[in-house]
């Protein structure tokens, strides 16, 4: 008997062994493979990368991808391999060929494990070229310059009672406000937009108060990161295809309590405005509200002429709005009014251009006259340069037939993409990239400010992405920066608090993250921040 346990026991051993022998060798001639045979072997990238997609994954975690891209460029150039399967860019050439309307190429499970159900899908999460193509178009009926026309309503309501609100506690002309953080109430007026057009009603969270929705936007951050995590996992088409087998219930199980608040807030949101559109179906149009939501409502399908969306696709969608449009333009009225309180000459220029171009606030609105403010529009162009609201890739995934980037092959299943936060600080094409410098966009040859020097800027700077996945929203989410920032700076003069660096790089974030005359965004599938730290006081003759 004891015999036969000793003989159990040791073929227990052997088995064990002999796994772990044929792992190990398996893994070793995985990495063997990724290393020297692999198709994308010659591409330079850190070796452990080259090895493994654990060291872009650990990053990811961290928040500071982004940074750790912009150092692999420095090092390697200007393509780098940064797992077995991805090589990433940062000129224009690059972008051109992986983004453009005929590039061999789709989505990959980056965007699907966005989708937190079948049922509440999103147009960001479709994949297949064709149907995301149809989906587009269904979307663009919520975009169009009759719904911009009469979002912008909704919007400049929300940007004067936000300014009111700025100067609550000091209404006079000659002493500073108290310091605030300026990424705070930028994101409530953001929300409180986003949510006055997605859902039929303010959340009103940059009213003064208790109000219990003033955590929304943290719940967004936490939502993004949870599923950000989850999208840049090494091994997402195992997870992918689990899914399916109930895999969603256990990611819901994961979920941070902010991430599940989030969704309660979606469904209860949408719930609501679904009642109101069937409520003011009998009312003509005229007196409907005519919000975003209401366009999408009543978009039409038009290959069957019927309804483009069941109640369970537009809360997917609708979820989509809230996070994109609060999220990227709360960052880019952040960077924008970081880089300019950073540098008084350049603040004074702008509100000079504004004061001079209107007569009175109520002439600031989203058309021809305000987008004709050259400078205004260089330094909206310059904060987002700077401060990207997406800093990392967005991948695609090489069809058969393989794609050619600059020249160079690459096969099918290869998953190429640029970096924003990189490609926007290419030091050949901007010369000085760091340096918040709206001259660089307005033609000027007496400064060396050429239509050619333009142009090359022009061509690494795509704030809301090209070709057929660009931003649908782009309009709206311009026609609030616009009349925010105009608004803003036409009744209230503002500047960064004394000594102050809150928001800015520090020696201890190393090396990219350095400089305090920075904004630091922390990478999150779209980009958190804090700062800058501002004050405000009454312009004189402003009543």
């Amino acid at each position: 008997m004891m015999f036969d346990l000793y003989l159990t026991r040791t073929s227990i051993e052997v088995w064990l062994l002999v796994l772990l022998s044929l792992g190990s060798l398996l893994l070793l001639t995985k990495t063997l493979y990724n290393l020297f045979f692999h198709p994308l072997s010659h591409v330079p990238g850190p070796f452990w990368s080259r090895i493994s997609g654990l060291p872009a994954w650990y990053h990811t975690c961290r928040g500071n991808r982004h940074i750790w891209l912009w150092q692999q460029f420095q090092i390697y150039g200007d393509r780098v391999r940064v797992d077995p399967h991805t090589v990433l860019f940062c000129d224009s050439q690059s972008y051109a060929d992986i983004y453009s309307m005929n590039s061999n190429v789709k989505r990959g499970p980056f965007y699907e494990m966005f989708q937190n159900n079948s049922h509440e899908s999103m147009i960001t999460t479709v994949i297949d070229v064709a149907e995301h193509a149809r989906r587009r178009k269904i979307v663009k009926l919520a975009f169009t310059d009759k719904s911009i026309r009469a979002a912008s309503t909704f919007v400049i309501s929300h940007v004067e009672r936000w300014i009111q609100l700025m100067m609550k506690d000091n209404d006079r002309t000659t002493e500073w406000s108290s310091p605030i953080d300026f990424s705070e109430p930028a994101h409530a007026l953001t929300f409180d937009i986003m949510s006055e057009l997605n859902f039929g009603a303010s959340s009103d969270i940059k009213e003064p108060g208790e109000n219990p929705l003033k955590l929304i936007p943290y719940y967004i951050d936490q939502y993004l990161k949870f599923h950000y995590k989850m999208a840049r996992i090494p091994f997402p088409g195992f997870l992918l295809w689990l899914k399916p087998l109930g895999f969603n219930y256990f990611l819901d199980f994961l979920a941070p309590p902010a991430v599940q608040k989030f969704y309660q807030f979606i469904n209860n949101s949408m719930t609501d405005r679904i009642a109101l559109q069937k409520e003011q179906a009998k009312d003509l149009e005229a007196y409907r509200r005519q919000d975003t939501f209401y366009f999408l409502y009543e978009a039409r399908d038009p290959d069957t002429g019927g309804p483009a969306y069941n109640d369970a696709a537009l809360r997917g969608e609708a979820g989509f709005f809230m996070i994109a449009g609060t999220d990227t333009t709360a960052t880019a009225l952040c960077s924008i009014m970081f880089y300019l309180t950073g540098d008084p000459r350049r603040y004074q220029k702008l509100v000079d251009e504004i004061l001079s171009t209107f007569e009175s606030a109520e002439d600031i609105v989203y058309g021809p006259k305000l987008l004709g403010c050259k400078y205004l529009k260089a330094c909206i162009d310059e904060g987002m340069r700077l401060g990207p609201s997406v800093p990392s890739d967005l991948p695609r995934r090489v069809l058969p037939g393989g794609l050619t980037i600059k020249g160079e092959y690459y096969p099918e299943g290869t998953v190429v993409g640029s970096v924003p936060w990189a490609m926007m600080r290419n030091q050949e094409v901007y010369g000085d990239p760091e340096v918040f410098r709206p001259e660089r966009w307005i033609l000027d040859e007496s400064t060396g400010v050429t239509q050619e020097g333009i142009a090359q800027a022009k061509a690494c700077f795509h704030p809301f992405l090209s070709g057929s996945f660009s931003c649908l929203g782009q309009n709206l989410a311009l026609a609030i920066i616009f009349v925010t920032v105009a608004r803003l700076l036409y009744h209230l003069d503002m500047r960064r608090v004394p000594g102050s660096t809150f928001g800015g790089g520090s020696p201890e974030k190393g090396w990219g993250a350095r400089n305090i005359n920075q904004l630091q965004l922390e990478d999150i599938s779209g980009a958190a921040s804090q700062g800058p730290e501002v004050q405000f006081k009454r312009r004189a003759f402003v009543s």
